[in-house]
């Protein structure tokens, strides 16, 4: 995949989108496998969550349940990803929380390495970037690197993923 962000000036603003409410809601009775969510005290913390986009507490209640992103945004956009879709897994509270604190960069997904995956409309990977720890310090740091990704008028939507584990986080458009 080639680096996409070295390409014009950026000029796009970024959104930052956790998992839908009412997507929430259908995970939590049913996840994208059909299977019922995992619930577990995590008893350690720092789990991300992808409801609020925060890290869990040590002690709180999560739910582990799987999730397609790309086959929900596809029924939503018409977009057909075939080969590219992927299911994984995801943590999120188990009953409504009140969502992001902020727009933005969340500050607890702040300081990691991350895989930037860019798709195309019609649901195929565009490109992608990795993205140091050291490159995200700070909310404006990344979200000048998801603008320059989106400046690409080819570029749909954007993931970021976890390195470690290649887990979805949450997604990005144009502002």
């Amino acid at each position: 995949m080639e680096d996409m962000t070295s390409k014009a000036p950026v000029a796009t603003r970024v959104q930052i989108h956790a998992i839908d409410s009412a997507v929430l809601s259908q995970l939590r009775e049913r996840d994208d496998t059909g299977n019922q969510p995992r619930l577990l005290t995590d008893s350690e913390g720092g789990n991300p969550l992808r409801c609020c986009l925060r890290h869990s507490h040590p002690g709180e209640q999560v739910a582990l349940v799987s999730y397609a992103p790309l086959r929900r945004w596809a029924r939503r956009t018409g977009a057909d990803p075939g080969p590219y879709e992927e299911l994984g897994p995801v943590f999120i509270h188990p009953t409504p929380c009140d969502g992001p604190a902020q727009g933005g960069f969340p500050p607890d997904y702040l300081g990691k390495h991350w895989v930037l995956r860019a798709y195309l409309a019609d649901g195929r990977i565009l490109g992608g970037q990795l993205v140091e720890a050291s490159d995200v310090s700070d909310a404006a740091a990344v979200e000048e690197i998801l603008a320059r990704l989106l400046d690409d008028p080819d570029v749909a939507i954007v993931h970021v993923r976890a390195v470690e584990f290649g887990c979805f986080q949450f997604e990005v458009s144009r502002g």
